[in-house]
């Protein structure tokens, strides 16, 4: 069985050659397969790419932004993780309180007309500012619903209690580690329409055997390019850091795909990036003073060994 970087790489080719080409909400257009599923073992490194550098700093705050229950872009940007940005933007430039230029169809214009693309930047840095510094603007503009956040860790119940899912998995895993139900859900069908975007990575699923903490990531919908390499590092990061509080080993990160798709606009950045050789995988290390993971910042991380060849820009679907 192929696993790692190379499973990655081959799901990209196995997509350019077999995809069927699809419309899509984003009226972007891609090449997609339904199912498939690739395994990364974490005893041999930490699984960012090395074709292209994957961002970990981004990685790990976004991961944190889960992990608190947040949902208010305000957290990343305080920490310059800009990569939900277009989703809260999108909320304000489509109400009745913004008076900008016209900004319709922004994720694509902006990458084929430079004027649009300025005005765009200059009205992106306002709306980042406001968050940043008016409460009351954060609030209704920079919040993105009952995303990822508050579903790990802020679930409601019909009887309008809360579930902290990630709290007791991680108890579950430390008392009952062969149990089958060490699970937690981001999809929340009561809750999907008051979402900026309702959970692309949906479920993960916890396994214990031989001393070892393994994950299984259900993904309904996969940008291939862009967001799958962050998925893949998120869930390895949220695994090692589970296995360092129950006291196991890291063991596999498993990654199932539903719509695993291609985006058109991406097709010739996944080309070059097929053309590059992988390199040796980095290693992470955590600051073992800290025993929950509820406990850990940024600066708690380090990655270890990582020369990847050079990022591969590519436009975002929204």
């Amino acid at each position: 069985m192929i696993t790692g970087e190379q499973a990655y790489l081959d799901l990209c080719q196995h997509i350019l050659t077999n995809g069927t080409k699809r419309d899509d909400r984003t009226n972007t257009g891609t090449y997609s397969v339904f199912g498939h599923q690739m395994r990364f073992d974490l005893q041999e490194g930490f699984p960012l790419l090395t074709t292209k550098r994957v961002p970990f700093r981004l990685v790990a705050s976004e991961l944190l932004w889960f992990i608190k229950g947040d949902t208010n872009i305000r957290y990343l940007l305080e920490n310059n993780n800009n990569i939900w940005n277009e989703w809260a933007f999108k909320k304000w430039v489509e109400s009745d309180e913004y008076i900008g230029p016209d900004m319709t169809d922004f994720g694509n214009r902006s990458q084929v007309d430079p004027a649009f693309n300025e005005v765009y930047e200059e009205q992106m840095e306002y709306f980042k500012q406001k968050v940043l510094e008016d409460d009351q603007f954060a609030e209704k503009y920079g919040d993105l619903g009952s995303v990822y956040g508050k579903q790990w860790r802020a679930w409601k119940t019909s009887q309008n209690e809360t579930i902290d899912q990630l709290q007791e998995v991680i108890e579950a895993i430390r008392t009952n580690p062969n149990s089958r139900r060490h699970m937690v859900s981001a999809w929340n069908p009561e809750e999907v329409p008051n979402m900026a975007l309702p959970p692309c990575h949906t479920l993960f699923q916890f396994y214990v055997a031989d001393g070892k903490l393994s994950c299984q990531l259900y993904q309904r919908s996969a940008d291939v390019f862009l967001g799958v390499p962050f998925n893949i590092a998120s869930y390895a990061l949220l695994t090692h850091l589970i296995a360092h509080e129950t006291g196991l080993e890291v063991g596999e990160f498993v990654h199932t795909l539903g719509d695993a798709h291609i985006y058109g606009n991406h097709v010739e950045q996944v080309k070059l990036q097929l053309t590059r050789e992988m390199k040796a995988m980095p290693k992470l290390r955590l600051n073992q003073e800290k025993a929950s993971i509820f406990d850990f910042e940024l600066s708690d991380f380090e990655i270890i060994g990582y020369d990847p060849h050079p990022t591969i820009k590519a436009p975002i679907a929204v």
